[in-house]
């Protein structure tokens, strides 16, 4: 039986808008300190620029190293969006609503870092990243080498960066549209822009609901590409052992719904904690994303396993030596154990009791 408090429209407006219409004392230093970490990062990143990426410990078999993995981590929990918001739409699941925004804006976000965190960064030369985007030579007929990772990640990425854009801005309208009623000044002008003349009328409710499907429909194909050609950076490689795998794709996409998926779970715990919505987030919406994860961690190990069956069914010396290097010799094997418990062992069987999936503490150190 779901716990279900009725609230009146005041109440949720004043409850929700409170920190969008005003600033919480917390929110002043949490900025300053995240302003201070951006910063120390940006001058690390400058003088990478300045001495080249060898600064960072990067040689010839880590070549990529923690620069692409960054850019991984960020495009997968950037699919928590789609996945809730786009698929739950479509099959109406109701419990999804207290959630979906917070998804949604932990996409475009979690896009945006991907964005710095891989074209940006790990290039090595990030000045020069239009000549592996675009056309730079008319005259003489050069163009892009289109079967170069560089390109594929930009054009899937900006591509998802556009169409989640507009779904969390057709989503966010009416919503936009409330707190330019309840501002004055520059706010009142800047929201009303954003809100597009929106007055709550039935042809405009109808066209923004038509709208939000028609983009969930569309978006889901750009959310399997997108992964997909992230795997692909990593299948197309021609040295390393143990990439060379058919499955990749779907692979990727499973582990980026999983990471996701937690990624929302996590941030749902954060909101209640830090803005006290446990009217609005409630342990039943803890308890189905709980559900979702043990159905989707499960998907991800099945796809884990039909890796080391491929693995170890062509019996390659290179493909051999390379898993006995992850499970037998340390400090890999050690890595190796702790990454199986936390991301399977240990979560999905606690998932499993319903004290655990109800749980704000457990559910965020489980998620997280």
């Amino acid at each position: 039986m779901q716990e279900h408090v009725q609230l009146t429209q005041k109440q949720i407006n004043e409850d929700l808008l409170t920190s969008v219409l005003g600033t919480p004392r917390w929110w002043w230093p949490a900025l300053g300190f995240f302003v201070l970490v951006f910063l120390i990062g940006m001058s690390a990143f400058g003088y990478m620029l300045n001495q080249g990426v060898g600064v960072t410990g990067l040689n010839r078999p880590v070549f990529w190293g923690a620069f692409m993995v960054n850019f991984v981590f960020f495009i997968g929990i950037s699919h928590a969006g789609i996945m809730i918001s786009a698929i739950l739409r479509l099959t109406q699941a109701e419990w999804r609503r207290p959630i979906t925004r917070a998804a949604e804006v932990l996409t475009v976000f979690s896009l945006m870092s991907a964005l710095m965190a891989a074209p940006l960064v790990h290039v090595g030369r990030p000045w020069r990243a239009d000549l592996w985007v675009f056309p730079y030579d008319f005259a003489r007929g050069v163009w892009i080498n289109i079967r170069s990772p560089f390109v594929w990640d930009p054009s899937a990425v900006m591509t998802y960066l556009t169409a989640s854009t507009l779904f969390v801005l057709i989503a966010l309208i009416p919503d936009l549209a409330i707190i330019r009623d309840r501002s004055t000044g520059l706010k009142r002008k800047l929201y009303a822009g954003m809100a597009l003349g929106f007055r709550g009328t039935p042809r405009q409710w109808k066209l923004q609901t038509i709208a939000g499907i028609l983009l969930s429909a569309l978006v889901l194909p750009v959310f399997v590409s997108v992964h997909s050609i992230v795997s692909w950076d990593f299948a197309v490689q021609i040295g390393p052992e143990a990439w060379h795998s058919t499955i990749f794709a779907p692979y990727f996409i499973i582990g980026a719904i999983h990471s996701g998926v937690s990624a929302v779970a996590t941030l749902m715990v954060v909101m209640v904690w830090a803005w006290g919505w446990n009217k609005y987030i409630t342990p039943d919406h803890l308890d189905a994303i709980a559900r979702l994860l043990i159905i989707v961690a499960t998907a991800w190990f099945f796809f884990f396993f039909l890796e080391w069956v491929f693995a170890l069914y062509t019996l390659e010396p290179a493909e051999m030596a390379m898993r006995k290097l992850q499970v037998f010799e340390s400090p890999w094997s050690w890595l190796f154990v702790v990454f199986l418990f936390t991301a399977y062992f240990i979560p999905v069987p606690m998932w499993l009791f319903r004290g655990v999936r109800r749980s704000l503490f457990w559910m965020f150190v489980t998620t997280i």
